[in-house]
């Protein structure tokens, strides 16, 4: 939902996160149920994103998707706000090195978006995929985030989380979930211990500058047939010098300042 006062462009981007959120064409009258928005208001903000080419409008099958100008977009916020092309190599060796699945992830108003990910060797099908955007209170790229994060930023993300219930191990309240960012700030690492979706682990560090803001997190992600979490802890040193190599390749890289880190 757009934040208050940011008027008609706020609520323009709130259909076209709407739009987007289905992952497939979707008819005006699907919006409109799922829209806090009157029907003429809503028809006007999507007539107006069409015509801007931020949405593309199917004529015969009476839809609408992304557009294409968002994807010229999207490359260039890659290009220039993702970690994605600094963290490439990087992704590639730790991959190589520890055969399970990587993952590369940033933070956006207390949500998680995955800029990156290398399938392991044998490949495991999770719902995490590059450009996708997960919960941050139950994934250990989200918690080792939010554990570096001021105060005040920290209250304002676990506001924005739903706390739903997806296993018996997931956090269901805020209380609870900043018992273990604390011990995330301790130890310096966090796992997603079967929280999202059963059977799947991970172990996560923070990407941080040497003025310790977090630039994004990186984790390695296997399933409970394979290891378990001792096995996925023992990987903490090579993270950690991924982690690294790719926050020193980022130094000089200029990225947009959204929430505050201590």
């Amino acid at each position: 939902m757009a934040a208050s006062g940011d008027g008609t462009v706020g609520k323009a981007l709130e259909v076209l996160d709407q739009v987007a959120s289905y992952g497939r064409p979707v008819r005006f009258s699907e919006l409109l149920g799922a829209s806090r928005f009157p029907k003429a208001t809503l028809y006007r903000f999507v007539q107006t994103l069409a015509n801007q080419g931020m949405l593309a409008f199917d004529p015969d099958r009476g839809t609408y998707a992304p557009g294409v100008r968002l994807v010229r977009l999207a490359h260039a916020a890659w290009l220039t706000a993702s970690l994605a092309p600094i963290a490439s190599s990087h992704l590639d060796r730790l991959s190589a090195d520890v055969g399970e699945t990587v993952h590369l992830a940033q933070l956006d108003h207390a949500q998680v978006i995955y800029v990156d990910k290398r399938n392991a060797a044998d490949p495991v099908q999770m719902y995490s995929q590059s450009g996708k955007v997960g919960p941050a209170y139950c994934t250990g790229v989200g918690k080792v985030m939010m554990a570096y994060l001021t105060e005040a930023d920290l209250v304002d993300a676990l506001g924005q989380q739903s706390f739903h219930r997806f296993t018996p191990t997931t956090h269901t309240s805020a209380k609870s979930l900043r018992a273990e960012l604390s011990d995330i700030r301790a130890n310096g690492y966090g796992f997603d211990r079967e929280e999202h979706e059963p059977g799947i682990i991970c172990i996560a560090l923070p990407i941080r500058t040497e003025t310790n803001r977090v630039l994004g997190a990186i984790s390695v992600t296997s399933t409970t047939n394979r290891t378990n979490l001792v096995g996925l802890e023992s990987l903490v040193q090579r993270i950690r010098t991924t982690a690294e190599a790719i926050a020193k390749d980022a130094s000089s890289w200029h990225f947009p300042i959204t929430a505050r880190s201590s």
